[in-house]
């Protein structure tokens, strides 16, 4: 299965870009500078004049988790299509096409401009799309683009009726192409249950505007936790997943159709997802299944650490290389008002707090001597300052810098609009993002 594209050119360009103080955490000495000339000079992390707090992501580490996560889709006989909401990083997204990389998925119209203004050739959007301006936009942009690919997800009758309403003045010559998505009670978006699925099939079918290519889901949405309760809820909704493929089909929906896509998979359980769409399907049915995994590229020191499959025993073969977590931030120590307190400058604005708190990692003297930082934890966050509990004959003094681990990269990267990519001490790219 070929591969999307991009357009290279316009990620070249981002290295045009010139820096200035639009950029927290880069150098003075950088300003009026382009990327590619600062980089040129093979600036050093701690010797360039960086200021923090300053988020850096790890070279190898990245680059260990693209290919293990492609080796693995590879092996397992599973394409990708990361949520590129992520990172919403084009230069990532040439990576991990790079690695094969079926698709981009966004979650809505904004994510969806940004990836087609850089030329992503193949998008999924794992959401509903019923903006009449929207619609309008991507039809213009499916009949400007003729190797441009694109599908979203439907869930209702009446999303269906919207969409064609929208569509139906805009003279395609191509049908705009949807999926079914499956929900669950309690859960989020999504058809609620296989007669509803299939009435939303027929809808589209009816349609003169949209067709029908397969069948998505998300089962994060359902579960949270690695309970047996959660991961049974998890095989449970994908083998009605499973079962809304067979009936939409013997209904005779895909008729015609040269793939029929199955997708779902976020970060959490996507062994389990993949265990469900490559077991056996019928010799007539041409499934393609896509998992959307997206946290991967980073992956963290909280959430995904505890939650993804390859931080934990997981059920399907293959060499265990788990991810390495590929985010830093580097913040100073600006206060030790008591004994066992000091104040960082990292808070809410810099880091993420929505899952778990970051973990004091290393210790960074003035002089430049390091050392793994066994004592000490963060114990809250305020808008500028971090929190770290210490002994009272902790070493740590006001000047120090101190790297943290972070938790959920899409509320971290989010934050930073040019992040430094570090291989050892020396800065060897830096990613621009697009939230």
């Amino acid at each position: 299965m070929r591969a999307a594209s991009m357009d290279r050119t316009a990620v070249e360009e981002l290295y045009d870009e010139r820096i200035d103080w639009r950029f927290k955490g880069m150098p003075g000495e950088s300003f009026g500078r382009t990327v590619g000339e600062f980089l040129a000079g093979r600036p050093k992390l701690f010797e360039a004049g960086f200021v923090g707090p300053l988020l850096v992501l790890d070279h190898d580490a990245l680059e260990h988790n693209l290919r293990t996560m492609s080796e693995w889709c590879a092996q397992q006989g599973v394409l990708l299509a990361p949520h590129g909401k992520t990172t919403m990083a084009p230069q990532l997204f040439r990576r991990q096409l790079d690695h094969g990389c079926r698709a981009i998925t966004a979650a809505n119209l904004s994510q969806l401009r940004v990836y087609r203004a850089f030329g992503v050739s193949r998008v999924l959007l794992a959401n509903q799309l019923v903006d009449p301006n929207g619609l309008a936009w991507l039809a213009a942009e499916l009949e400007r683009d003729p190797e441009f690919s694109f599908s979203c997800w439907v869930d209702s009758v009446q999303g269906v009726r919207a969409m064609t309403e929208a569509l139906a003045p805009c003279a395609l010559s191509r049908p705009v192409d949807v999926l079914v998505e499956l929900g669950g009670e309690h859960g989020r978006t999504g058809a609620r249950d296989p007669r509803q699925a299939l009435e939303v099939a027929q809808a589209v079918a009816d349609s003169p505007v949209l067709r029908l290519t397969g069948v998505g889901g998300y089962e994060g949405a359902m579960s949270h936790d690695l309970s047996e309760r959660d991961v049974s809820t998890v095989d449970t909704y994908m083998a009605r997943l499973r079962e809304l493929v067979g009936a939409l089909a013997e209904a005779g929906h895909f008729r015609g159709l040269d793939e029929v896509i199955v997708t779902a998979g976020g970060s959490s359980y996507f062994d389990q997802v993949t265990e469900a769409l490559t077991a056996p399907w019928p010799t007539e049915l041409p499934v393609v299944p896509v998992l959307r995994s997206g946290a991967y590229v980073t992956h963290d020191d909280g959430l995904y650490r505890t939650m993804s499959p390859f931080g934990r025993k997981h059920r399907l073969s293959g060499e265990e290389r788990p991810f390495r977590p590929a985010m830093r931030v580097w913040s100073q120590v600006t206060s030790r008002p008591e004994p066992e307190l000091a104040l960082l400058t990292m808070g809410r604005r810099d880091v993420s707090f929505d899952q778990e708190l970051p973990e004091p990692r290393i210790h960074r003297d003035r002089r430049g001597n390091t050392r793994e930082l066994a004592e000490g934890r963060i114990t809250s966050l305020a808008d500028q300052h971090a929190f770290l509990s210490l002994p009272a004959d902790s070493t740590i003094e006001v000047g120090d810098w101190i790297a943290s681990g972070l938790s959920h990269p899409c509320t971290v990267l989010d934050k930073w609009t040019l992040i430094p990519v570090v291989a050892g001490d020396e800065v060897v790219d830096l990613i621009r993002t697009f939230f």
